[in-house]
């Protein structure tokens, strides 16, 4: 196995995603919505062996509209996971570029949400696998495929973006 080390591109990718996972834990959801391309999508598949995710069913599939809307649901409390707000910390770690062309990037890490919500600490382990587009010095997401490792399993009422 042959591993192409682009230490900078490593470091830029992993600079966005660490950004991108501080924007979701404070709850700078305009700033978040700033980060993809128009044609994006936000996915949360059921089955993460999956990937034909618009053929199977998912916990989310966000075109730019349903961002928009699930954001403005958060930020107004119109959604009863909403109503008490939940509290977030990411940590995103083992950041690997799976490949590198020069309009697109597809890039894998693992990433852990811990969430606090009514005193009860819940911890979502995860592969997020990001498709980037570059956008000047920075990038801007095409793709976010948040495999959850126990998507299968029972998910309580979430008010937090993966």
């Amino acid at each position: 196995m042959s591993l192409d080390m682009n230490v900078e591109l490593i470091n830029k990718v992993s600079a966005f995603l660490w950004a991108e996972a501080d924007m979701l834990d404070h709850r700078e959801y305009q700033s978040w919505l700033k980060l993809w391309t128009e044609k994006g999508h936000y996915i949360v598949p059921t089955d993460r062996e999956t990937t034909d995710y618009a053929a199977t069913l998912n916990l989310a599939y966000d075109d730019h509209a349903m961002r928009e809307m699930r954001i403005a649901r958060l930020e107004n409390g119109e959604s009863v996971s909403a109503a008490d707000a939940t509290v977030t910390v990411r940590m995103v770690s083992r950041v690997r570029i799976l490949d590198a062309g020069s309009d697109r990037i597809l890039a894998r890490c693992a990433t852990t949400i811990n969430e606090l919500r009514h005193g009860n600490l819940i911890t979502y382990p995860a592969d997020v696998e990001f498709t980037l587009v570059p956008d000047g010095d920075s990038f801007l997401m095409e793709q976010k495929v948040v495999k959850l490792l126990h998507a299968e399993g029972y998910l309580r009422t979430v008010s937090f973006i993966f």
